[in-house]
């Protein structure tokens, strides 16, 4: 079987290179059928190594994906061709051809990002805690470019029908007193449920983005709850697996970057 994989429709330089894998095309047995990228949800070690060196073989990857220990925090880890383990954070940036950044997600809005002079990338796994504590704005500043030179792409995550939130999610994006964000109340809208809300992470994420200056936002489309069969969802099953968002700059890219 193939690899259903979802390449970002964005104005990314030639150079860079993106894609978001689906549960599509792996060795993985249920729950985790099949293509599941990650290492720490129950799956076998052997499952998981295979699936992974397919996503490596079908998108030609110069090497093997820097992999996070996710917290849902706002660590940015900077990356080179030396970097080794799985650091603890939630995003990582690069500037070395080659290097290959990447976050899993299921349900959480993965965030993949460049500049226009395609000599930076980055990649940030936002759920609603990360993206409430300013994960994406540590990624804008990780990355040291004025917004307006940045692109940002908004990869699979729960749509705004499917998110049920409380009280605790709202008001930490609404915030109180002089930290009060009206404007994120729009994404907010009252559940059946008294008490309860349909929260839009895709427009949570656009918002942030946009006050961090970085207003050319792609993608957004998607809801892993709702596709069942082309998406993990976390909140849908439970005992699931992950799908991978990678972003890297050409190889080929390497030496002329050095002389700079």
């Amino acid at each position: 079987m193939s690899l259903d994989l979802i390449t970002p429709q964005w104005p990314a330089p030639a150079n860079v290179h993106a894609a978001t894998t689906t549960r599509s095309g792996g060795v993985s047995p249920e729950p985790f059928d099949s293509l599941n990228m990650a290492g720490h949800v129950g799956d076998e070690v052997a499952s998981v190594a295979t699936n992974r060196q397919r996503l490596g073989e079908a998108l030609l990857l110069p090497e093997k994906p820097h992999w996070l220990s996710q917290v849902h925090g706002t660590t940015v880890e900077k990356l080179d061709s030396g970097s080794i383990g799985m650091p603890e954070a939630d995003a990582s940036m690069t500037r070395e051809p080659g290097c290959v950044c990447a976050v899993l997600t299921a349900d959480c809005l993965p965030v993949l990002f460049c500049d226009r002079a395609g000599t930076k990338v980055a990649a940030a796994h936002a759920g609603w805690r990360g993206l409430a504590a300013g994960v994406l704005e540590s990624t804008v500043e990780a990355l040291g470019v004025p917004g307006d030179e940045i692109l940002a792409w908004l990869g699979p995550a729960i749509g705004p029908q499917s998110f049920e939130v409380g009280e605790e999610v709202y008001q930490a994006f609404i915030g109180t007193g002089v930290e009060q964000n009206p404007e994120a109340a729009g994404a907010f809208v009252p559940s059946s449920n008294e008490g309860r809300w349909l929260a839009d992470l895709y427009q949570l994420a656009r918002i942030r983005l946009k006050n961090a200056g970085v207003t050319s936002v792609y993608g957004g489309d998607f809801c892993t709850f709702e596709d069942r069969e082309r998406f993990y969802s976390f909140r849908r099953d439970g005992k699931t697996g992950r799908m991978a968002s990678l972003i890297w700059l050409e190889a080929g890219e390497r030496q002329k970057s050095k002389d700079k």
